[in-house]
């Protein structure tokens, strides 16, 4: 193993996308991750498709693909009496534990956080919910749509006031699991200082008001509520998106300086009083972006972002996934990877956000099948339980 967390053993009790991408992320920076999952059909995302992609009696999906690379996969029946103590006996030999299931599902099992510091005083929690473990709806289950709409994020989101719109992706899943492997970082930290790990809590609530940034101050300092407005920017001017002859541009003027090199390449005087500064350019913003667009009916895209750049305007094309996954700047990020799947052979994913220069985890492996390495960590158990037997008995002897 390589990597900044190669000495760090991880349990992903969690399903669906916010917990396994936690551990996911503390996987691409070198952690073991031992992902346990339910006899049958495992994780709920091994079911969620199309598109279902490999051999007919082995059929991945590529949902469960995007979450759980770097994984070992355990199928551990947690409603048995052996699947717990296997379970028991997991918890004490991990540094981490992540779980998403509904506030108490854990309690029941016979696991409450009590239960797992008695195990291994050691242990950190992360413990993901949908909208927190605590207050008068801390028990609601957690989904993503749900959790954009009720968190504010759709009515963000979306041309007009009137037609909120959902994020293209399960963002607040992502985003949880984010906050949530920064939140183990932070208490394994301390676990150097104090010797004991503690439950890092998260939810899909918490991680979109988190990012509500600006939106958020509009209304708790200044008392304005925050509607979609499309793809023009509420502040700032002219900063969206753009047509052209054949693409969609975007465009964003951030500075009075840049606007006096813009405004000559869209035919506006950049002293014209309806546009001289910022100010006055968001409450005209609407002539504005009709006089851009005008001014860039004509010109192909790749024409234009050569002119935007030499002026030093800060411009880009709006690409379908094809195009950013064939981008030779996306390639060059490292942010693919070509792995080898047990059933499905070469495959390539979408890499890791973070790169270290000089370090990092050398090797990525495929996300495993169900159960692909279930005899192989009973194995691990088994050798660790009796190296641990027998150092033991030296020491009594």
């Amino acid at each position: 193993m390589s990597g900044p967390l190669c000495d760090l053993i991880v349990l992903d009790l969690s399903r669906a996308l916010a917990g396994p991408h936690a551990a996911m992320m503390l996987g691409d920076m070198g952690a073991r991750v031992i992902k346990v999952e339910s006899p049958g059909g495992g994780d709920d995302t091994r079911g969620w498709g199309p598109p279902f992609v490999g051999p007919e009696d082995a059929r991945e999906s590529t949902y469960f693909l995007s979450c759980n690379r770097n994984k070992e996969s355990v199928v551990l029946d947690l409603k048995s009496a052996e699947g717990r103590d296997v379970l028991a006996r997991l918890v004490r030999r991990c540094d981490v534990l992540v779980e998403n299931f509904r506030p108490g599902v854990l309690d029941r099992l016979g696991f409450p956080a009590e239960e797992l510091h008695r195990l291994n005083p050691r242990l950190v929690v992360l413990s993901i919910s949908g909208f927190g473990h605590d207050g008068p709806e801390g028990g609601r289950p957690g989904y993503d749509q749900i959790a954009q709409g009720e968190a504010g994020l759709m009515s963000l989101t979306g041309p007009d006031p009137d037609s909120p719109t959902r994020i293209g992706v399960p963002i607040g899943d992502l985003l949880a699991g984010m906050y949530g492997a920064y939140g183990v970082l932070a208490a394994l930290h301390e676990r150097e200082r104090t010797g004991l790990g503690r439950v890092v809590r998260t939810s899909l609530l918490a991680a979109i008001v988190g990012v509500h940034a600006f939106q958020g101050t509009n209304y708790t300092v200044a008392g304005q509520v925050g509607r979609a407005q499309g793809n023009l920017h509420p502040s700032l001017q002219p900063y969206g998106s753009y047509r052209c002859r054949d693409a969609i541009i975007q465009v964003a003027v951030g500075s009075e300086g840049l606007w006096a090199r813009f405004a000559p390449l869209v035919g506006i005087a950049a002293d014209d009083p309806r546009f001289a500064v910022n100010a006055d350019r968001v409450v005209h913003r609407d002539e504005l972006a009709a006089a851009i667009n005008a001014a860039f009916a004509d010109r192909g895209v790749d024409e234009l972002l050569a002119e935007l750049s030499a002026a030093g305007i800060p411009a880009g094309e709006v690409r379908t996934l094809d195009r950013v996954y064939e981008w030779e700047q996306t390639k060059s990020q490292g942010l693919l990877l070509d792995l080898v799947h047990s059933t499905l052979g070469p495959v390539r994913v979408p890499g890791p956000a973070v790169r270290l220069d000089g370090g990092g985890r050398r090797r990525h492996e495929a996300p495993p099948t169900l159960g692909e390495h279930t005899d192989k960590v009973l194995d691990w158990l088994d050798a660790e339980d009796a190296r641990e037997m027998h150092a033991a008995q030296r020491l009594s002897a």
